[in-house]
C-alpha cells in the first residue's frame, strides 16, 4: 500500500471512530483524498467497475415495497381506493386506482383523447409525457415484453413499430395507448435496514384514449394500477428483478376517512386463513363452496360456484360492491329477510333489497359466512354486506350491497367485503388469505420469503420491528455506513 493510500485509510478510520465513539453532537469536518489512478488503463478501470457492480447487484435482496392508500369503499363518497406512484426522470406523481382485477399499470398521457381534466377528489390530475423523462423508452413490437402485454390486453403494433394495448373493463369503460418503460420510485425495507428510496424500471401503459366511467369527473384519477399475476404486472416485474417478493397485501379501511395499507410483501398475522387459488385463471379465482346465514348453510347447488369460462368467484378490489351468481342470489336474499323478520321491515327500492329498521344492524341482521376450499371461511358482519342509503321518519334504510348480474354465473368480492380485513395474495404459494383487522393499526410484514424476517408497516410508513432502541439519531448511522463504504472500497477496490 502506498503512503498516499495509507493516509486516506487513516483519515477514514479516525472519522469513523469519531462518529461511533461520539462527538458530543458537534459538527464534524472530514478531509478525504482520492486514491490515484494515474497510469491505469481505461480498460483496467472498467474491469474494476464491473467487479464492483457485480458485488453491489449480488447484495440486492428483495424487500417490502410500501405504497400509500387513499379513498374509501363508500359509493356515496368515493367508491374506490387509490394509491400514488412516481414515474419518470425527474419523477412525477400520479394517482391510480388499486385494481386486483387487471394486470397492467397505466396512466393518462399527453395528447390524450377523452382523458379527464378535473376530478371531484382532492387530487391534482397529471399527464405523463415520455419526451420529458430522460429515462423513458418506448416498447417495440419485437420486444419480448410486448408479448407479455398480449397476456393482459388486446396488444397491437402502432405507428413506428410501437407496442400498443386496448383494455376493455367489465363496466364498459376502456383505455388504449402504448407501452413505455421508465423508472418507478418507491419506499422499501430490506432485512433489518431502514426505509430507503428505491427505483426500478417498469413497463406501464401510456393511455392516449379513455371512455366510459373512466372519464367521469366526479371521481377521476390518473389511471389504474393492476395487481394481477400476469407477466406485465408491476408485482411480477419487480419480483423478476429481485426488488420485491412475489406477494402483496392490503388492508382497506372501511370508515369514512378511508385509506389503509398496501405493500408488496406478505402481511403476517396469526389469524389469517388461506384458500388456494384456482390454477390457470386470468383473475384471482377462489373455490367458493357454500354460503351460510346465521350458521345455516343455504341450499345452493355447489356447481353454481364452479369455475369455468364465465363462472366462478373472483377477488377484485377494483369493484366497489359485491356480486353473487344469479342462482345463489335469491336464496341469499331470502335467508337474510327471514332472519330479520322481527326487527326490520323489507323495503324493496329500485331493484335493491332494503330494510327499514330502528335497531342496530349488528343486532338486527345475521352474520354471513362465505365458505371456501381448504376450510377457510370469510365471516361477514352486517356492515360487511349492508349499505345505509337514507332514513325515513327516524328509521334507517339499509340495503344489501350484494348485487345480481342478470344471466351471469360470476360472483365478485369487491371492496364492500374486502374492507377492514388484511388480505394477502401469496402468488408464490398460489393462495389468498384474510383476517378481520383494524387497518389503522400497524402490521407485521415478511420482508423475504426465505428468512421470514418481519417489519412493522404503517399506512404510508415502514418501521423495523427488530430494533431494541426506539429513539436514535439516523444521521450518525448514515455517516457510519457511508464512511465504511468509502473505507472498504478505498482499501480493496483500488489496491
Amino acid at each position: 500500500m502506498t503512503p498516499a493510500r495509507i493516509q486516506v485509510v487513516a483519515i477514514v478510520v479516525l472519522a469513523v471512530t469519531e462518529v461511533v465513539l461520539g462527538g458530543g453532537g458537534k459538527s464534524l469536518t472530514l478531509t478525504l483524498e482520492r486514491a490515484s489512478h494515474k497510469g491505469a488503463e481505461l480498460s483496467q478501470l472498467r474491469n474494476r467497475d464491473l467487479i464492483r457492480h457485480g458485488r453491489i447487484l449480488q447484495q440486492r435482496p428483495s424487500g417490502v415495497v410500501d405504497l400509500p392508500v387513499e379513498g374509501t369503499y363508500d359509493p356515496f363518497l368515493v367508491g374506490l381506493y387509490y394509491t400514488r406512484v412516481q414515474l419518470g426522470s425527474p419523477p412525477k406523481e400520479f394517482y391510480v386506482q388499486i385494481d386486483t382485477g387487471s394486470d397492467v399499470l397505466w396512466v393518462s398521457c399527453n395528447s390524450c383523447n377523452g382523458c379527464p381534466t378535473s376530478t371531484g377528489l382532492k387530487i391534482q390530475l397529471e399527464l405523463f409525457d415520455p419526451s420529458r423523462s430522460s429515462t423513458a423508452s418506448l416498447i417495440s413490437c419485437s420486444d419480448q415484453r410486448c408479448a407479455l402485454g398480449a397476456e393482459s390486453s388486446d396488444s397491437s403494433c402502432l405507428n413506428q413499430n410501437q407496442c400498443g394495448y386496448k383494455f376493455q373493463y367489465g363496466d364498459g369503460s376502456g383505455a388504449s395507448g402504448y407501452y413505455v418503460s421508465d423508472l418507478m420510485y418507491f419506499d422499501t425495507i430490506v432485512g433489518d435496514s431502514s426505509t430507503s428510496n428505491s427505483s426500478a424500471p417498469v413497463v406501464f401503459g401510456c393511455s392516449t384514449s379513455q371512455t366510459g366511467d373512466l372519464v367521469k369527473s366526479d371521481r377521476a384519477v390518473d389511471g389504474i394500477f393492476g395487481f394481477g399475476q400476469q407477466g406485465l404486472s408491476v408485482v411480477s416485474q419487480l419480483f423478476s428483478q429481485g426488488v420485491a417478493p412475489k406477494a402483496f397485501s392490503h388492508c382497506l379501511k372501511g370508515d369514512n376517512g378511508g385509506g389503509g395499507i398496501l405493500v408488496l410483501g406478505q402481511i403476517v398475522e396469526p389469524n389469517i386463513v388461506f384458500t388456494p387459488l384456482v390454477p390457470s385463471q386470468p383473475h384471482y379465482n377462489l373455490n367458493l363452496q357454500s354460503i351460510s346465514v346465521n350458521g345455516q348453510e343455504l341450499s345452493i347447488d355447489p356447481s353454481v360456484f364452479a369455475t369455468s369460462t364465465n363462472r366462478g368467484t373472483i377477488v377484485d378490489s377494483g369493484t366497489t360492491l359485491a356480486y353473487l351468481a344469479e342462482e345463489a342470489y335469491d336464496p341469499f336474499i331470502t335467508a337474510i329477510t327471514q332472519a330479520v323478520s322481527t326487527s326490520a321491515r323489507p323495503l324493496p327500492s329500485k331493484g335493491n333489497q332494503c330494510y327499514l329498521t330502528t335497531s342496530s344492524v349488528s343486532v338486527a341482521f345475521p352474520s354471513v359466512s362465505l365458505n371456501f376450499a381448504g376450510g377457510a371461511s370469510m365471516v361477514l358482519k352486517p356492515n360487511d354486506y349492508l349499505l345505509q342509503q337514507n332514513s325515513i321518519s327516524g328509521a334507517a334504510v339499509w340495503c344489501i350491497g350484494f348485487q345480481k348480474i342478470q344471466g351471469s354465473g360470476l360472483s365478485i368480492l369487491g371492496d364492500l367485503v374486502l374492507k377492514d380485513k388484511v388480505v394477502v395474495y401469496d402468488l408464490a404459494g398460489q393462495q389468498i388469505g384474510w383476517t378481520d383487522y383494524d387497518c389503522s393499526s400497524s402490521v407485521n410484514v415478511s420482508t423475504t420469503a426465505n428468512t421470514g424476517k418481519t417489519a412493522f408497516v404503517n399506512a404510508g410508513e415502514i418501521y423495523k420491528s427488530s430494533s431494541t432502541c426506539n429513539h436514535y439519531n439516523p444521521v450518525p448511522t448514515a455517516l457510519v455506513a457511508l464512511l465504511l463504504r468509502v473505507l472498504v472500497f478505498g482499501i480493496f477496490t483500488f489496491l
